[in-house]
């Protein structure tokens, strides 16, 4: 392992994928469950999953954005993030010479 700067990038990569996952599976779920989803055991494992990037998003977004929309605006923010960590690995990749990266 001699370029740490790469494993980093990818485990933060990573890391948005997960959320971005958690985020996704959660709204499906509230979509199916309907009103009942915050007696499900598996969508209140989603809010532990996504709680701290919500929470995180709640903070670098105005209080014009109301609770209800701040999944979705977490969802885009965490896509561009994803976007923009696999441009920076791409880069990373490229000036150390890595082709298959």
């Amino acid at each position: 392992m001699s370029h740490p700067d790469i494993f980093i990038v990818a485990i933060l990569r990573a890391l948005v994928e997960v959320a971005l996952l958690a985020l996704l599976a959660q709204g499906v779920l509230a979509l199916l469950a309907g009103g009942r989803r915050h007696s499900n055991f598996v969508y209140r494992l989603f809010l532990v999953i996504t709680g701290p990037v919500l929470k995180v998003c709640r903070w670098i977004t105005p209080k014009v954005i109301i609770d209800k929309h701040l999944p979705f605006v977490a969802f885009f923010l965490l896509f561009w993030l994803w976007i923009m960590l696999a441009w920076i690995k791409r880069e990373l990749c490229m000036l150390s010479g890595l082709a298959g990266c």
